[in-house]
């Protein structure tokens, strides 16, 4: 007979592998890239066809609240907020937010979004969305490659007196990213890695050119 602690396992299982496949079918690329960073790739994942995909969106919220909930419990963080630097996060930490009232109505889980710069006009805020000086936040991003577009969302919101809980990532390319993070004192836990995509990938998807 089925427990439902393994019952409840077995379907976290299952979402997240549905996500696995469909960043599989949808975002992953090999070919020759460029990279953000400037840095030659022959694998590039091009997240925000899955994570602006409805169902994607909701595979992400589903993994990505039961991720947060695990890591905070583990680490004794407190949570009161997720996001990170538009655009790559955007969606990942609404989709994360949206699945928290979906499972935990009680939950007062916030969302918020980084400037690259903060805007000249209205309240000239670089943090938009629900964050206040004094949260714990989770900053979470799309792919990380160098961990630059992370750490910047991170500056910021440490500037603005909030406190970092940990990092979520949906895919870390293995490249560097990870351990740049973590020389900040950041625990940074991802989703997937450049090895589980490849690992039973379908098959060689088409070039994409430049990114």
């Amino acid at each position: 007979m089925t427990r439902p602690a393994q019952n409840k396992n077995l379907i976290k299982s299952s979402l997240k592998e549905q996500l696995r496949s469909l960043l599989q079918k949808k975002s992953v690329y090999h070919g020759e890239f460029t990279l953000a960073s400037g840095a030659k790739s022959d694998f590039y994942v091009d997240a925000r066809v899955t994570t602006l995909d409805p169902r994607g969106a909701c595979l992400i919220g589903e993994v990505g609240w039961e991720l947060v909930k695990e890591t905070a419990s583990k680490l004794g963080k407190r949570v009161d907020a997720v996001g990170g630097l538009t655009l790559g996060a955007d969606p990942v930490a609404l989709s994360i937010g949206i699945a928290s009232q979906r499972q935990d109505p009680s939950s007062s889980l916030q969302v918020f979004t980084v400037r690259k710069a903060a805007k000249e006009h209205g309240r000239q805020k670089r943090i938009e969305g629900n964050f206040s000086p004094g949260n714990s936040v989770v900053i979470v991003d799309d792919v990380v490659t160098t961990g630059g577009s992370t750490i910047q969302a991170i500056d910021a919101i440490e500037e603005a007196g909030g406190q970092i809980a940990f990092v979520i990532v949906l895919v870390d390319r293995e490249e560097g990213g990870r351990g740049n993070i973590e020389k900040r004192g950041h625990t940074v836990v991802p989703i997937f890695t450049r090895s589980d995509l490849i690992k039973a990938d379908g098959g060689q998807r088409p070039k994409l050119g430049a990114a």
